[in-house]
């Protein structure tokens, strides 16, 4: 049977997002996952989880100036100090949450910015973040996501993410294989699945069109879910989609499609 986090980004975002934490618990989740914690503190987010019963299973690293449209930094040359000192507030809030994975974000690919440039920024990023978390004991995770909806992303497909891991040369960098992007980049999705597993860390979920929850859509999760099984798959599948009406209307894709 699956286990599915709630990803309070996009879950439960009728209310505010420290009081996302109850109804997930309410809801039966276990655990969650959200993009950042940076703009609350620690103590408030952990006093959320314990007081629901909660893991937090991932965040990301601090990804630049979201509200203007950037979707992280990592690639960019003439970002890496800044990228440097997000490594370090997120192992902080790591260490305070409980958190044992952190997911980076490439970032679009910058104007004028070479592939060969690009590449080696992310590398050498990658390098020096895996080697910080593997000081922590934490894992780094990357995630390919698609071109249609972040035009210009630099990480877009799986393959160019294993080739990426293979020269940064770290045991504890993993990919995050988000089945919505998967899907609109590559499609392949069982076996991708079933080649990748050992080198996939964590799963996320969406179905396409709309990238609405499970089952309104062209995915076959029912199938998906069977076959993470039948791999022995034992970690979470963040759900991160956006529900086509409220949160709590339409989580009983659950019961249908992850038996």
């Amino acid at each position: 049977m699956p286990k599915f986090s709630a990803n309070l980004s996009m879950l439960f975002t009728e209310h505010a997002f420290l009081d996302r934490f109850e109804p997930a618990a309410k809801a039966g989740f276990k655990a969650v996952e959200f993009l950042f914690p940076y703009a609350f503190s620690a103590a408030d987010i952990k006093a959320r989880l314990d007081s629901h019963g909660l893991q937090l299973v991932l965040h990301n690293l601090p990804a630049g100036d979201w509200e203007a449209g950037e979707r992280g930094i990592a690639c960019h040359p003439d970002r890496v100090e800044e990228f440097r000192s997000g490594v370090v507030k997120a192992i902080t809030y790591a260490k305070a949450l409980g958190v044992g994975q952190l997911n980076c974000l490439a970032g679009k690919a910058p104007a004028g910015v070479g592939d060969a440039a690009l590449r080696q920024t992310f590398v050498a990023n990658l390098r020096h973040a895996a080697g910080e978390f593997k000081k922590a004991g934490l894992n780094l995770l990357i995630e390919p996501i698609n071109t249609f909806d972040i035009p210009g992303f630099y990480l877009n497909r799986t393959a160019q993410a294993l080739d990426i891991l293979d020269e940064v040369g770290a045991d504890n960098a993993f990919v995050q294989y988000d089945i919505y992007h998967a899907q609109r980049m590559e499609g392949e999705l069982a076996g991708t699945l079933q080649t990748c597993l050992p080198r996939i860390g964590h799963i996320q979920l969406a179905d396409n069109p709309g990238r609405h929850e499970p089952g309104t859509g062209e995915i076959n999760y029912a199938f998906l879910f069977a076959h993470l099984d039948r791999l022995g798959y034992g970690g979470w599948i963040g759900c991160e989609y956006k529900p086509a009406g409220t949160t709590e209307a339409g989580l009983g894709w659950r019961q249908r499609l992850a038996l």
